[in-house]
């Protein structure tokens, strides 16, 4: 379902929570809630990824859904089942309370059972286009994840493969099949 004006972000953020929404080029989404297994692979990546993140100080983890606007005029506002920010991008006056401003360092997105190919494409290319240094898209129905960075080939691994954070996410580093326990 989509609105048949335009949205702001500032208008997102102050629309009731009681639905899950993207904004997409100033589109209103409203998106059902996510199954229990989605959650589930949310949660064991983000511990997996938050453990480390927090134990070397490399910033922040954030939690399904959190906001990442990614486009102005007209706004686009994506929620990534988890995103990480690099300390050096966190602003000197704290973490912002309302959407962060751009694309987070490293995006995942978690497929859901009515999730299209063009619905993850197009929020792979938004990321990537914002400015995103990697997206990681977790197939729990193939159970792999598929790594994408601007200029490069998109690489699919398999529950037996490790997924590395590179220079995105230093030092961080673990298996596929982890991820989807």
């Amino acid at each position: 379902m989509t609105t048949t004006h335009l949205v702001t972000a500032d208008e997102l953020l102050n629309l009731p929570s009681d639905q899950r929404r993207e904004l997409v080029r100033g589109e209103l989404r409203i998106m059902a809630p996510s199954g229990f297994d989605h959650g589930a692979i949310i949660h064991n990546f983000q511990m997996l990824l938050g453990r480390h993140v927090l134990e070397h100080k490399l910033g922040v983890v954030v939690g399904a859904e959190t906001g990442f606007r990614l486009a102005r005029d007209p706004d686009t506002v994506r929620g990534a089942d988890v995103g990480f920010v690099k300390s050096e991008r966190i602003p000197s006056s704290g973490r912002p309370t309302s959407y962060w401003e751009g694309a987070p360092d490293l995006a995942v997105e978690v497929i859901s059972p009515g999730d299209t190919v063009e619905d993850v494409e197009e929020k792979v290319d938004e990321y990537l286009v914002a400015g995103c240094a990697m997206v990681l898209v977790l197939n729990p129905r193939r159970r792999t994840g598929t790594v994408h960075r601007s200029g490069r080939n998109p690489v699919v691994l398999r529950e037996q493969d490790s997924f590395d954070g590179e220079d995105v996410v230093p030092g961080f580093r673990c298996r596929v099949g982890d991820i989807f326990a």
